[in-house]
């Protein structure tokens, strides 16, 4: 067995389903919530699980707290997000990965859910995250408006999915979250404009997705015209147009989520302009 993470903040409209879809599954649930302001606690109190409470101070830190004070009953976690799910399949791959010694983690592929269909081409599918891992031999650092896993040890991918719900909350809420997340990753990209570089090697011969992906995020921060550049790679090179309407909507939404990156990036560098 292993146990389950659940983060939420402000997730009273997915919490339910998201438990649901392990509570007859795993007998360790502990959701991790960020002092939400709505129902989420509540509802989730409803179920047999923990829930513990810590201020967030970003996506990283708030992993990495977790894993070092929040105790479980088993040395294997599989990290949660509210908006997606669990499946008996991939709950099964994850009993059999644990029981290898060769390993002390695994990446898992998303499938990403957006106004009621999969949108498999235009969102690099299929594309990790490290999930199912060794407690005491991962921890997390900030990236962007997210976070990156460091580790101690070998990895692996499992062949099983998730389906991650993008717009269950509207698209009010996901152009809120999305201009925060801007703030961040402008930030992250004028430090990676200053100090790193692109990485060829691993651009064109990573040996996994992972490292191909993170490499081309590199590169794509030096791109000229980065929003409209994004919409034709996502929309034709990936195939976005097989995804129907969803796709040219999703590809339309990651054009001005670039767009805002590249404004903010534009007043972090010449300061607020304020009329005279």
């Amino acid at each position: 067995m292993f146990s389950i993470y659940i983060l939420t903040y402000n997730e009273e409209v997915e919490i339910a389903g998201c438990i649901e879809s392990v509570s007859s599954l795993s007998d360790d649930i502990i959701v991790v919530d960020s002092y939400s302001s709505d129902r989420t606690v509540e509802i989730a109190q409803q179920y047999d699980v923990r829930v513990v409470q810590h201020v967030f101070e970003s996506h990283g830190r708030q992993r990495t707290w977790m894993l070092k004070e929040v105790p479980t009953q088993h040395e294997w976690v599989y990290l949660l997000e509210a908006d997606e799910r669990m499946t008996p399949e991939l709950f099964a791959e994850c009993l059999q990965a644990q029981e290898s010694s060769e390993y002390i983690g695994y990446y898992v592929a998303e499938r990403v859910m957006f106004m009621g269909r999969w949108i498999r081409h235009c969102t690099q599918y299929p594309r990790y995250q490290m999930r199912l891992f060794r407690k005491d031999k991962v921890w997390f650092t900030d990236y962007g408006h997210t976070e990156r896993e460091v580790f101690d040890g070998a990895t692996e991918f499992l062949k099983e999915t998730y389906p991650h719900y993008t717009s269950g909350k509207g698209f009010s809420r996901w152009l809120e979250k999305h201009n925060r997340y801007s703030t961040d990753e402008a930030k992250e990209t004028l430090a990676q404009l200053e100090k790193g570089d692109v990485n060829w090697q691993k651009l064109f011969f990573g040996k996994s997705e992972v490292e191909r992906r993170r490499a081309l995020k590199d590169l794509s921060l030096r791109l000229p015209f980065r929003p409209l550049t994004r919409f034709f790679y996502m929309y034709f090179l990936l195939g976005g147009f097989l995804d129907g309407r969803a796709g040219l909507t999703w590809c339309i939404l990651q054009l001005f989520y670039e767009y805002f990156i590249t404004l903010k990036v534009w007043e972090l560098r010449h300061g607020q302009t304020r009329p005279i």
